[in-house]
Parts: C-alpha cells; structure tokens; sequence
C-alpha cells in the first residue's frame, strides 16, 4: 500500500517486511507491505529517510514493487519503522504544486502549453511550446501563479476511471489507462499526476521565475517555489551586498558601474594587445641570419605563431624553427620565406612521431604539438637537421 496517497503528510509509519534482495548493481533493498517512502516518478524524484535507522537513499517502483534502497549490511527486522527526511520531501511537494500553479498559469492566460517537467536538486524547469515568450508575459504569468497561492485554494486529489475523466478540462491527456489519478485546483488546474503535493497552495508559499533559455523551437523556464525562493534571495542579496562593496555603487547603479568597469577593461585589454605587439616586433628584429630556431618555455602558442611570421615578413629567405615547452607537453612551430623550397609540413609530420604527437600545416607554415618523449633542444636540432 502506497500511504503517501491516504496521507501525504505521513512523516512516520510501521510496516512488514516482505521481500528483500539486491539488483543488478549488488545495491541492497526491502520491499515492505505499506509505504510512506514516495518512489521516482512522475517528474518527482523519490525520497529518502531512515528504516529501523537503515539511511534510505534511493527507492524505485520495479515491477509494481516499490523498492527501498538501504545502506548497510546489518539483518532487518520482520517489523519496520520507517521515517521519511520532511524537508527533502515538502521541498518535492512545494516544487510540483508550484510547477501545476505556473503550468495553469501559462496555459490558461496565454495559451502556453507545458510539454515536460524537471524538479532539479536547486532549481526547477518548464519547458513550453513556443520559441520565444516575452519578458511581460513571464511577470504576469508569475504574478497570476502567486495570486493563487495567496487564495490558498485546496488541491484536491481524486481516483477516477477513463469515463469519469471526460467530467473534467484537463490540461493535458493522461498518460496511463488504469488507476487514473487527478491532481485538482478547482477552477485552475485539472492534471492528471502521479506526484506528491500539500493540500493547499498556500501551502506553496511563493513562486519565483528566475530565467529562460531556447531550447530547440521551446523555452525552458527556470524557477523555484517555497523555501528556494527565499534561499535563492539570500544568496543573490549576499552578491549583491558584496558587488556593492566592491565597486563602490549602491544596488541602482550596479549595472551602470559594471557596464563602466567593462569599457574601461576593454579599453585596457585593447591597448596591452598593441603594447605586445610592438614587442613582438621589437623582438623579431633580435634574430639576424637565414635560420632562426629558438626553444621557449612556457610562451602562449598563438604569441610565438604571430613572432615566427613577423620574422619571415622581414625577408623572403628566412626559416623560423620554434619548439615550445610547457608543464607536460611540446608545441612545434615551423615557417619559412617564399624563397625557401623546404616544405614545413613534410618537416613537421617528419619529427611528429618523436613525441607521439599530431600536427600539420602547408608548404609555408606548420604547427603541431606531443609528448615530452625527447628534450626541447633534442626536437630542435631534429628539425634542423631536416633542412640540410
């Protein structure tokens, strides 16, 4: 017997044990005669608690059995006493009834239809059938879902058979033929859901929308209801009060100090570019001769690309034979003048196999990259060597 649909508020209960085993993952589990312990499901994930002081951490319907899954190895006994963990469950019921109030919600004031349902650990998400919903239609849609907790209407819970479903508008076809069970928020909601929910929406405490994003011709609407509300606004407040410290600006100007922070940066950004690359230039004119090879540590690889090619523009007879070594790799750079004939990516794929490594280029310029098999200056002078 499934006592979360004869009490939803059930907290403890005495049960018989009746079946014991472990599946296929060895993970250990009790099967009893009645249960307060609510099994995934429905979008809902399960609960968990203690049996006879067992931790449950997972329970699961298999086969029409609800499994409670426990640590340890200790015998149980015949008779259970099981609790389940409130928080973690009233959370679970906070979350879905909060889900139906802003399904209905969308549904019926805007004509948005819910396709799926994810209560994650933090947060929540709806996905609905349209590719874009405005920023004004989200508020209303939320304030409208907060106006009916605030009505504190009862949600009721009724068994009915198929013929008796065509009494009620349902917001969506169900999905099972037998044991058909509706969640009801009179003249809001009529949903057929498997799920656990508190007997009022009052019960919900709050509904907060916090954003959205695409998701393949739908959008997912993020959102938390409950306690996670206010959770979620001391932890906002908290980086608020800390962002307000630190950039100076009261909460109205933040984003006007942060739009003004990130000029500045971008400003910053762009002049330390150009003072690089006037030492990259200052740099290039150090190495004299037709061949120029060099072993670096530690260089960003994009830097010593834009290095080898400011040397070779200074003439067409000079070759650049770069090698690279960081913490647990080497990096090849490799690039010649047009009027140098040796072909940069025939010299790369001819020392690659050195370091187990992968790379090309063209003709004129090649880069690849492995394993620190062999020192830098052992990779250099392989690479020279090539061009006699």
């Amino acid at each position: 017997m499934k006592l979360f649909y004869e009490d939803v508020n059930l907290q403890t209960f005495q049960a018989k044990k009746i079946d014991e085993g472990t599946d296929e993952q060895g993970r250990r589990y009790v099967v009893l005669d009645q249960t307060a312990f609510y099994p995934t499901g429905g979008g809902q994930p399960h609960d968990t608690g203690l049996m006879n002081q067992a931790p449950v951490y997972d329970v699961e319907e298999v086969d029409g059995a609800v499994r409670h899954y426990i640590e340890g190895t200790d015998p149980l006994l015949e008779t259970v006493h099981g609790e389940v963990n409130w928080d973690r469950r009233f959370d679970h019921m906070q979350q879905h009834a909060g889900q139906h109030i802003l399904s209905a919600a969308f549904e019926n004031n805007f004509n948005l239809k819910t396709v799926s349902f994810h209560l994650g650990e933090e947060v929540c998400s709806i996905d609905l059938e349209a590719e874009q919903v405005s920023d004004e239609v989200l508020r209303m849609a939320e304030s409208q879902a907060n106006e009916l907790v605030l009505e504190n209407r009862p949600i009721e819970t009724k068994w009915v058979s198929q013929e008796e479903l065509k009494q009620y508008p349902l917001r969506k076809d169900v999905a099972v033929v037998d044991d058909i069970r509706l969640v009801i928020i009179p003249e809001a909601d009529y949903n057929g859901c498997g799920g656990t929910h508190p007997t009022s929406t009052g019960q919900v405490g709050a509904i907060n929308i916090l954003h959205t994003e695409k998701q393949r011709g739908q959008t997912r609407v993020y959102f938390v209801c409950g306690k996670r509300v206010t959770e979620q606004l001391g932890e906002k407040h908290a980086v608020l009060q800390e962002l307000t410290a630190k950039m100076s600006a009261p909460q109205e100007k933040l984003v006007e100090a942060a739009d003004r922070l990130l000029d500045q940066n971008r400003q910053l950004e762009k002049e330390v570019e150009e003072l690089k690359s006037q030492l990259l230039t200052f740099e290039a004119k150090q190495y004299q001769g037709n061949l120029v090879k060099e072993v670096f540590t530690g260089r960003p690889v994009a830097e010593l690309q834009k290095l080898a090619k400011m040397i070779i523009a200074e003439t067409d007879h000079k070759t650049v034979l770069f090698v690279n070594e960081t913490e647990d790799k080497l990096q090849l750079i490799c690039g010649r003048g047009s009027e140098v004939t040796t072909d940069m990516n025939k010299l790369i794929k001819s020392v690659l196999p050195m370091i187990n490594g992968r790379g090309g280029g063209k003709p004129d310029f090649a880069q690849g990259g492995g394993e620190k098999r062999v020192s830098a200056e052992e990779l250099l002078e392989a690479c020279a060597d090539y061009m006699l």
